[in-house]
C-alpha cells in the first residue's frame, strides 16, 4: 500500500493488458506453454534432474543539525509539490490529518496518496525531508474488522519500531514517528518506483530486477534478529482446514499437505515479510526497499518465494528461479515450499473468484486454477517421495 506514495501520481495500467513495448514493458516474445518452468511436477519435488516507545517529536528533530541525514530527506519528490486542497477536506482526511499533528506538529500535507476503506497515504514534509503518513482510516475503525485491522497495524509499529533497535540487512523506509493508539506511522518517502503496480502483472520486471528483488528477500529470510517482536501470522493445519472446508483442497489434497507438513514440522521457520508482493517491493537506486510490514514473522521456509511464484504467472524465468532456490535447501525446504505455494495459492483463488469478474479478471482466475492444479501434482509427487 506505501508503494502508491513512492513515485508520484502515475496512471494504473490494466491489469491483464497484453504486453507491449510501447506500454514500457518488453517486447512480447510469443506464448509461453503454461506451467513450462514445471513441466513435470517431479521436478519441482525434486525427483528430476509492542509497547509504547517513546520517541522524539518530529518536529523537534527537523529542527536540529543533521536531521536531513536522520530522515534522508535531500532531495524532494517533484509530486510532493503538488498540493491537492480538495483531496485534503474531506472528513476522513481532516480527521487523519489531526492525529498527525498531534506527533509531528511539523508535518506540512501536499497530497493524498490513497484514500483507501483500511488505510490513508498521505504525502506531506517536514522541513526539507519528504515523508508519508499512513493511517488507520476512520471508517475502518468503525467495521466489523477493526479489531484484526488494528492489530496488524500496531504489529507494524512495532516491527518498524524493533527495526531501530536491530538493524535489518535489506533496506526499508526509516521510522520518523509512530502513534501506537491513534494508528499513526510517519516514514520516510523513499525515491524510486514499485516493482509492479498491479498484483498479478502481465509485463514482469527485467531479469535484473527480479534477481535483485529475490536476493533482497533471501537475504531477510536468513537473517536471525535478536528480538521477540515476531510471532507465527500464520497457522498452517487450521489453513489446510479452511480451505478443505470449503471445498477448494479435497480430501486427498488435505491429506498430502498434512503429510508434507509433519515432515517438515522439526525444521527451522524463516523471518518472511509475509505479503512480498511486487507492489510491496520498491526499486530505488540504493536496491530493492521493502514495504508495508503488516504480516512479517516467522513462517516455513519459502513462504515469501510462494508469494512471488503465485504472482509472477507471465514470467516463466523468474518462476524457474524461485523454484530452484526453493530446492537448493534440500528436501524438507522442499516440502515446505510446495506447502506454502499451495496456501498461498488458495488464498489468491478465494480473492480473486468472485461473482462479476470481468473478462480479464476471469482469465488471471483460469490461470491461478491451473498454477493451483500444477502444484497440487507437485505436492503429490513429493509425498511419493517420502
Amino acid at each position: 500500500m506505501y508503494s502508491s506514495a513512492t513515485s508520484g501520481t502515475t496512471q494504473t495500467r490494466t491489469a491483464l493488458r497484453p504486453p507491449n513495448a510501447a506500454a514500457g514493458g518488453r517486447p512480447a516474445q510469443g506464448p509461453v506453454p503454461r506451467g513450462a518452468e514445471l513441466r513435470d511436477p517431479r521436478v519441482l519435488a525434486g525427483r528430476g534432474p509492542v509497547g509504547q516507545v517513546p520517541l522524539r517529536p518530529a518536529d523537534q528533530l527537523a529542527g536540529r543539525p543533521g536531521a536531513d541525514r536522520l530522515l534522508r530527506g535531500r532531495h524532494l519528490d517533484p509530486s510532493v509539490d503538488r498540493v491537492d486542497p480538495a483531496a485534503l477536506q474531506t472528513p476522513a482526511v481532516r480527521a487523519v490529518l489531526a492525529n498527525i499533528s498531534r506527533i509531528c506538529p511539523a508535518f506540512l500535507p501536499r497530497q493524498v496518496l490513497r484514500e483507501g476503506s483500511q488505510h490513508i497515504l498521505i504525502a506531506g514534509t517536514i522541513g526539507r525531508a519528504p515523508v508519508v503518513a499512513k493511517c488507520v482510516s476512520p471508517q475502518a475503525l468503525r467495521s466489523e474488522q477493526h479489531v484484526q485491522l488494528v492489530e496488524r497495524f500496531h504489529h507494524e509499529v512495532a516491527v518498524y519500531r524493533a527495526f531501530v533497535r536491530h538493524r535489518p540487512p535489506v533496506r526499508l523506509p526509516r521510522l520518523v514517528a509512530a502513534d501506537h493508539d491513534r494508528c499513526v506511522l510517519v516514514l520516510e518517502r523513499v525515491p524510486g518506483r514499485p516493482a509492479s503496480r498491479e498484483r498479478h502483472p502481465v509485463n514482469a520486471p527485467t531479469p535484473g530486477e527480479v534477481r535483485a528483488v529475490l536476493g533482497a528477500v533471501r537475504t531477510l529470510n536468513l537473517w536471525r534478529p535478536p528480538t521477540d517482536v515476531f510471532g507465527k501470522p500464520l497457522d498452517y493445519q487450521l489453513e489446510v482446514a479452511r480451505f478443505h472446508s470449503v471445498g477448494q483442497l479435497t480430501d486427498r489434497d488435505a491429506g498430502d499437505l498434512r503429510q508434507l507438513l509433519h515432515g517438515v514440522q522439526h525444521t527451522s521457520w524463516q523471518l518472511c515479510h509475509g505479503d512480498a508482493l511486487l507492489g510491496n517491493i520498491l526499486l530505488a537506486p540504493s536496491g530493492p526497499v521493502l514495504l508495508d510490514w503488516e504480516q512479517a514473522g516467522w513462517y516455513l521456509p519459502g513462504y515469501d518465494l510462494a508469494v512471488l511464484w503465485s504472482v509472477l504467472s507471465g514470467d516463466t524465468a523468474a518462476r524457474r528461479q524461485i523454484s530452484q532456490l526453493a530446492q537448493s535447501g534440500g528436501t524438507v525446504a522442499r516440502d515446505a515450499f510446495l506447502v506454502n505455494l499451495v496456501l498461498v495459492l488458495m488464498r489468491e483463488i478465494r480473492l480473486h473468484d468472485v461473482p462479476g469478474a470481468g473478462e480479464e479478471q476471469r482469465i488471471m482466475i483460469r490461470r491461478l486454477y491451473d498454477d493451483a492444479a500444477l502444484a497440487r501434482r507437485a505436492v503429490r509427487a513429493a509425498v511419493g517421495t517420502r
